[in-house]
């Protein structure tokens, strides 16, 4: 530690006992008593997630909206012993972060409760612990995570780090330093720091306080010093001057360090480091968002805090991951939805130069869960406001302070004065910074006087989530003191692979079990949400407005929206998903938001039937693209080159979108129309008559290539190709390994259909989760075998704790095994908690016979329900959209879909006996093609002779010539594709042996 202080981190040794995986029991263990036997217990190192350990399952509580993994009552206990040179010394421990609901002893007594998941707190040990180099002090931490306490999932547990920290009577206190840049210029900044000082010395001491600056290359550039008589405790201010200040910024995220030292009597008591930033920011209702004196727009994103697979247990190395893909897209700016965020985010943000809105609550005393935060609302929310704040304000990453997310009591005449509690906490610990709220409450403008209109004069700027351009329009009018910026923008939901009739805007889901997943058309949205096209035009076209935060950066565990059901257990609305892999929407941003030339082709695969037609999409932030089919030119599209009224250039086609059904008027009603009087896309279009081999995109700038991308058909699966993330990892049993492992043709191209079960040995590390980006999944995070899905799976590899080499290999049946080394550099600290161990996961085994389908359109309507023998169920695969904010409903059918019966074993098939329902929504098909899976492909039937049925749920018998095989296939197509009628239903399906 530094001189004076010591900061121990307690990470390691830690024992752990789930009591209760539902919370709800009274907790009856002695488990706070020193003498406890913990003995029986797991030993686990901290930071540490219970919940992301455990099998998805509808027991204990969970539900879809948090991943479907339990909570509980648990209990962590830590044994350790204390040097005498710790005697007289002041000994607290601090927690970054503990969900929920946390109690914690020392050598048995309680000293604190912290209910709050998402705000650290310190807790004052020095009288109760032994500080004799030999006797045991205990902690020992209840943490109750009774379920449902979150709309998304939470994590359970000690889930960010914990410290010890020893420091003299004399001491710079807990977050004691306040820095702030009052005046910046090129020739210099005003570097100004409060520093607060305690003394529990229980006398009078007369203190010098030393501030020095240091840049990132360690040079002094700026010192000053003062003394002080501090009897209790005492705030001391300095103004130091820096010469040709470096900014923080977006390109070049500068940092400076505080070096903070208080001396008592010539001899140093205490030193504490401080990293800041210098700049300056500015948001303006009329002008939007400049920093450093430089107009920006906000490019920002959501992000829950999960980690996918490794759940909520912070990892550093996880969230640079994270956030550096987040950079790649062009995002400048995170929102931490929805509550304060870990300490190595915060430092991420610093470093990649992502500005940040910190947000407190996801509710204030109006709970949206029944075990959920608004329980402690009324005691604790100051407090933890002000902690929020204290823990972030040093940050030159963080500009702005949200008061909560979409809070029911935000509207309300009771809420002022809720309101007002937060804003003065974080007021009264930060000043510098505007307030901000994120709600869903203004999609109109509220009643002059009303609680939502009067809660506006309390704020700076409104965060306003999934508004439309005329009612963010009416809005700046309404409130012309406010800044407006979109806190949940966009929302659309989409599954990595998957694509569904790109000519419709809105698509239905499908329910298939199995098959439950979302079109990457940029064309699946829920009845508040927006396609990522709309959301972006109605920002990039308002100079006020301050930009954006998309919904979301990344897909995260929990709210699966538009499903209900298990075991679908991840969100659907990122641009990238829980494994790390970009979805089409990344790149759709990228082309927007960032200015080195790329090119990306959708759909991701070029895997088709022969006779298809299949719409391809570019995404491109270069004007021209010419698309090649096996080397012949498919055709040249440009965009437009088109100017915001204020005279920023942008891209677009020009056309009718449809996006829109407010604008009834102007030149293209029912687009959304910019300002400037055009309406268009963000994407260039072919439609391509599918043919096997390489599709290739080549954008041009000026004629000159800029970039390319390259689509290939795939053959058979040959082999898994491993590819870790870095060359190179610390040997200290934490750093961890991203791996990405692909199922690929000779060729070495990805094959999209692959979704072999892969099982993964580490050597020299352990493994920390493995995942694979898919939503629908009772697959355990960590486990030693995980599904392909989409050709593609993650395996997540911690470190060893010996230099030398991490080999990580990957196995699955029918492919080339392959294997990935890292070199594993020594390190100083290395954990010495044994890394857990995983144990294979298995399929569940299918019934037979099973029914399945290539899609299905409603939850109720599964291809299960045509082999039950009730006419009065059945499968169908018709659907309804419910009419959104911008959209009119719609429930067009189909074109084609297939429905099969699995016997799980081989049999001759001659005939099939199949019930079709005729009614206002569904129609005969206009024809039944027949096919039969032999073990390796499938064959069609031949000789058909089909005796249609002349009454609704009758049965339709289609003879064939015998075929042997275990599943049988009807492809069926609509009679009237594209109308409500058109939609066909089975209400039985036989195939009975030949």
């Amino acid at each position: 530690g530094a001189a004076g202080r010591s900061t121990v981190a307690l990470r390691d040794g830690w024992r752990f006992r789930l009591i209760d995986p539902d919370g709800a029991a009274e907790d009856t263990t002695d488990a706070a008593d020193p003498a406890h036997d913990d003995s029986a217990w797991r030993e686990v190192a901290v930071p540490h997630d219970w919940s992301i350990e455990q099998t998805p399952t509808t027991e204990h509580g969970t539900t879809s909206g948090t991943g479907f993994l339990p909570g509980g009552l648990g209990w962590y206990r830590l044994a350790f012993a204390l040097p005498r040179a710790f005697a007289g010394k002041r000994i607290s421990v601090e927690f970054d972060g503990v969900y929920m609901d946390a109690r914690i002893h020392c050598n048995g007594r309680e000293v604190g409760h912290h209910p709050y998941g998402y705000t650290g707190f310190a807790l004052d040990l020095t009288d109760l612990v032994h500080t004799d180099g030999r006797t045991e002090n205990v902690l020992a931490v209840q943490v109750r995570n009774r379920l449902p306490s979150s709309r998304w999932y939470s994590g359970s547990g000690i889930y960010r780090e914990a410290r010890l920290v020893v420091t003299e009577p004399v001491h710079v206190s807990r977050w004691g330093t306040c820095v702030t840049t009052p005046r910046v210029s090129e020739d210099s900044a005003v570097v100004r720091v409060e520093t607060s000082v305690a003394n529990a010395s229980g006398a009078a001491r007369e203190v010098e306080i030393r501030s020095t600056v240091e840049d990132a290359d360690g040079r002094t550039v700026a010192r000053t010093a003062s003394r002080a008589d501090v009897a209790d405790t005492a705030t001391e201010t300095h103004e130091l001057t820096v010469r040709h200040p470096r900014r923080w910024d977006f390109a070049s995220p500068h940092r400076y360090t505080l070096h903070t030292e208080l001396r008592v009597g010539g001899r140093t008591v205490d030193t504490y480091r401080t990293p800041f930033g210098i700049r300056t920011f500015h948001v303006d209702p009329d002008e939007g968002f400049h920093l450093n004196g430089r107009y920006a727009k906000i490019k920002g994103v959501d992000l829950h805090h999960d980690l996918g697979a490794l759940g909520a247990a912070v990892s550093a190395d996880a969230i640079r991951r994270q956030m550096t893909l987040m950079k790649s897209m062009g995002v400048n700016a995170f929102r931490t939805s929805h509550n304060p965020p870990s300490p190595e985010m915060i430092e991420v943000c610093e470093e990649l130069g992502i500005i940040m809105l910190v947000e407190a609550f996801d509710c204030w005393r109006t709970g949206k869960n029944r075990y959920d935060y608004g329980r402690f609302f009324d005691e604790w929310c100051e407090r933890d406001a002000t902690e929020m704040v204290l823990a972030a304000r040093n940050s030159p990453a963080v500009v702005m302070w949200s008061i909560g997310n979409e809070v029911p009591d935000s509207t309300a005449t009771a809420g002022l004065a809720m309101a007002d509690r937060i804003i003065d906490a974080i007021r009264a610990a930060d000043a510098t910074r505007p307030l901000v709220i994120g709600s869903d409450k203004y999609r109109r403008l509220p009643a002059k006087g009303s609680a939502a209109d009067l809660m506006l004069a309390k704020l700076d700027g409104l965060g306003l989530n999934y508004n439309t351009a005329k009612s963010v329009d009416d809005l700046h009018a309404a409130y012309p003191h406010l800044f407006l910026f979109e806190s949940e923008s966009s929302s659309e939901t989409s599954t990595r692979g998957t694509y569904q009739e790109p000519e419709h805007l809105n698509t239905g889901e499908n329910h298939t079990p199995g098959g439950r997943a979302t079109s990457s058309y940029d064309n699946n949205l829920a009845s508040w949400t927006m396609s990522g096209e709309y959301g972006h035009k109605k920002d990039r076209d308002r100079r006020w407005f301050a930009g954006q935060f998309l919904w979301s950066g990344i897909d995260y565990i929990g709210e699966p929206t538009p499903y209900d059901v298990f075991p679908v257990k991840a969100s659907f609305f990122g641009a990238v998903d829980t494994a790390g892999f970009p979805k089409d929407m990344y790149h759709l941003f990228r082309s927007q938001w960032t200015d080195e030339p790329m090119v990306h082709l959708l759909p991701t695969t070029w895997n088709h039937r022969e006779g298809d037609t299949v719409e391809v999409w570019a995404y491109t932030n270069v004007d021209t693209v010419e698309l090649y089919l096996n080397g012949r030119s498919l055709g040249t599209r440009r965009f437009d080159r088109k100017k915001t009224v204020d005279g920023r250039t942008y891209l677009e086609t020009t056309e009718a979108t449809g996006d829109d059904k407010t604008f009834t008027d102007g030149p293209y009603p029912g687009s959304y129309t910019s300002p400037n009087g055009s309406a268009g896309k963000l994407h260039l279009t072919w439609r391509v008559p599918f043919e096997a081999g390489e599709l290739k995109a080549v954008a041009r700038r000026g004629g000159r290539t800029v970039a390319t991308d390259v689509l290939r058909s795939t053959r058979a699966p040959h082999a898994l190709r491993l590819t870790p993330d870095r060359e190179s990892v610390a040997a200290d049993g934490r750093s961890l390994v991203f791996v990405t492992a692909e199922v690929v043709d000779r060729h070495g191209v990805v094959v999209p259909g692959a979704e072999h079960l892969i099982s993964f040995d580490v050597a020299g590390g352990s493994l920390a989760g493995l995942d694979n980006g898919r939503q629908e999944s009772a697959e355990r995070y960590q486990s030693r075998t995980r599904t392909a899905f989409h050709g593609k799976a993650l395996a997540i590899v911690r470190s060893g704790t010996r230099p030398g080499t991490v080999r990580v290999t990957a196995r699955a049946d029918g492919l080339r095994t392959d294997t990935a080394t890292v070199r594993a550099r020594r390190a100083g600290d290395r954990a010495t908690t044994p890394a857990p161990e995983f144990r294979p996961g298995h399929p569940a085994p299918v019934d037979h016979p099973h029914a399945d389908a290539s899609y299905s359109g409603r939850p109720d309507t599964l291809p299960a329900a045509a082999l039950d023998g009730d006419p009065a169920t059945g499968w169908s695969n018709g659907f309804h959209k419910a009419a959104t904010a911008l959209l009119p409903a719609f429930d067009g059918a189909r074109a084609e879909d297939w429905i099969s019966v699995d016997h799980g074993r081989t049999r001759s098939y001659d005939r099939v006996e199949v019930s079709f329902t005729v009614d206002e929504g569904h129609s005969l098909p206009a024809a039944v093609a027949v096919d039969v899976w032999d073990g390796r492909a499938w064959r069609a039937a031949t000789e058909v002779r089909t005796e249609w049925a002349t009454a609704s749920d009758a049965p339709t018998v289609i003879g064939f010539r015998p075929l042997r095989g275990s599943r049988i296939r009807l492809t069926l197509t609509s009679r009237h594709p594209g109308e409500a009628r058109g939609a066909v239903r089975v209400s039985r399906l036989e195939a009975p042996a030949a």
